[in-house]
């Protein structure tokens, strides 16, 4: 069963996130697309933090590392880039279709998976690319508005321009994976809130009721929150790339709202973008990666059991389950099927 944990997060991820689109469609009516952006983020960051007092004053044995300074750039890129992919994306939802957006969404898989192996030396199989290679083509295909003239939908390209900004965040957020996820969360949610905040101040407009203001809060919390702590959870051990592959379930889920919630139209060439987004989103969840590889000699702290051949240091007293502090990894060399999980992250 723990094999399959790291693919039941990352699917209770794009199921949780799936609700965004039709929910934000709803509620972009009644509130300032850069206010929305703003408290989606800040209801993620106030729900997780919920949660987090809550197991400090029930005094959880803490099992997982906390961030700290040598962290720091990720997590300002994080942010960052946080507060321009909602603004992006609410922007984009309220210029077009919902479904469409939801679809378009997809577009971030290629994108991560792009930046995971250009910037950060993440393996990328021949499944993988061809996927990648027809979830961009469908996602080119939802963005022409009028094939008859080939005129681009504006809001198709915000959407596009927000996958883009989450294929970087998606890739930074890897890079934090192995530290405390409930942290990242709350350090992303008000971060990133507090920074739409300011801009919505700026350019933006506050007014609201209260209700709206509420919902809006719970939405971040259920559809940023509770799915970017699973998402991190996912990413610690399949990587950026593979994560996002099964984050393709997300925009259908989308979609399939979109439909009952919406009453929106489906077209033809809707219809033929979701079968080739589907077809790419199947070679990316059956790509395999397997080769003789070395694992150099390095120092660090993470959540970890004994239960594998990469954690064999001992304990005085023995320490049994999951815990957390900073050892230290000899170097080996062996061949098995792995992800780019934290201990293979090696270059190819």
């Amino acid at each position: 069963m723990k094999n399959y944990l790291p693919v039941i997060y990352a699917l209770l991820a794009a199921l949780l996130f799936g609700i965004n689109v039709p929910f934000s469609k709803l509620l972009v009516k009644e509130i300032n697309p850069l206010f929305l952006a703003a408290l989606l983020y800040l209801g993620a960051g106030l729900g997780m933090f919920i949660i987090d007092s809550r197991r400090k004053y029930q005094k959880h044995p803490l099992t997982e590392a906390r961030l700290t300074r040598k962290e720091m750039p990720s997590v300002i890129m994080m942010i960052l880039l946080d507060t321009a992919a909602p603004i992006f994306l609410i922007t984009g939802i309220s210029m077009t279709n919902s479904s469409t957006a939801a679809l378009l969404g997809n577009f971030e898989i290629a994108a991560t998976s792009l930046i995971a192996m250009i910037f950060f030396r993440e393996a990328v199989g021949k499944r993988l690319w061809l996927a990648i290679g027809l979830i961009s083509l469908a996602s080119i295909m939802l963005t022409i508005g009028d094939t008859a003239s080939l005129n681009i939908s504006a809001g198709a390209l915000f959407v596009l321009l927000s996958c883009l900004c989450w294929g970087f965040e998606n890739n930074c957020t890897r890079n934090l994976s192995h530290k405390d996820p409930l942290q990242v969360v709350i350090i992303k949610g008000w971060g990133s809130g507090l920074a739409s905040l300011i801009i919505a101040c700026t350019w933006g407009d506050l007014a609201a009721k209260f209700l709206y203001i509420v919902l809006a809060l719970v939405l971040g919390f259920v559809a940023y929150g509770l799915s970017i702590f699973f998402y991190v959870s996912a990413q610690r051990e399949l990587g950026a790339a593979r994560t996002s592959a099964y984050y393709a379930a997300a925009p259908f889920v989308g979609v399939v709202l979109s439909w009952i919630l919406l009453k929106e139209s489906i077209s033809t060439s809707f219809l033929i973008a979701l079968a080739i987004m589907l077809l790419g989103a199947y070679f990316a969840l059956t790509e395999k990666h397997e080769h003789e590889h070395v694992h150099l000699r390095e120092t660090h702290e993470h959540r970890h059991n004994h239960n594998d051949v990469h954690h064999n240091h001992s304990h005085y007293p023995e320490i049994a389950g999951e815990h957390s502090h900073e050892h230290a990894h000899e170097e080996m060399e062996h061949k098995h099927t792995h992800m780019p999980e934290l201990h293979h992250r090696h270059l190819h």
